[in-house]
């Protein structure tokens, strides 16, 4: 096996491509590739060789601020635009399925909004994309699948207080998992 294909090499790599995620895509793509290249030819197989390479490349974080830090300031994206659209994004994810039970119509725009976010963002990986997507409309489809099933009978307040806390419980659960995968 290649040191870089080693999944230690595979999960930093990872994690220094979110951290750079403010890089134009050209000098992400460069970071990384030098970064490769320097694991590659460590020739290193065992866990221990490995993190020892990894170790003298430096932490994930570290290593995307030095690279940042380079970047001349008019070809960084602005900070604080990026973080506006993680809120947003998270935002959305969130409240979906509220909004879904309040206002359905909205509900789903908000969603639809929220996904798209999630999906062109660069910050998270496929998986952690899809356990948002997951989380996100779930409690909406549950919503529309429990009313159709459930037409004829009674909601109670027990029931109405369960969807609730699903709607939004379960949402915010996958935001939280969101939030700290981008903190790492």
């Amino acid at each position: 096996m290649n040191a870089t294909e080693h999944p230690l090499a595979a999960a930093y790599l990872g994690a220094v491509a979110r951290e750079a995620a403010a890089l134009p895509p050209e000098r992400r793509a460069e970071l990384l590739a030098d970064l490769r290249e320097h694991i590659e030819v460590s020739d290193a197989e065992s866990d221990e060789e490995v993190r020892a390479v990894l170790d003298r490349l430096g932490e994930a974080r570290t290593v995307a601020a030095s690279a940042l830090a380079e970047e001349p300031a008019a070809a960084r994206p602005a900070e604080d635009g990026a973080r506006g659209r993680v809120r947003l994004t998270l935002g959305l994810l969130a409240f979906a399925g509220l909004l879904v039970l309040l206002h359905p119509l909205l509900g789903t725009i908000a969603l639809f909004a929220g996904l798209a976010l999630l999906w062109n963002s660069p910050l998270w990986s496929s998986r952690q994309k899809l356990t948002g997507t997951v989380t996100a409309a779930a409690p909406p489809v549950v919503l529309v699948v429990g009313g159709l099933l459930g037409a004829g009978s009674r909601i109670g307040p027990l029931e109405l207080l369960v969807i609730a806390g699903l709607t939004v419980g379960v949402p915010f659960a996958g935001v939280t998992a969101l939030r700290r995968a981008i903190r790492r």
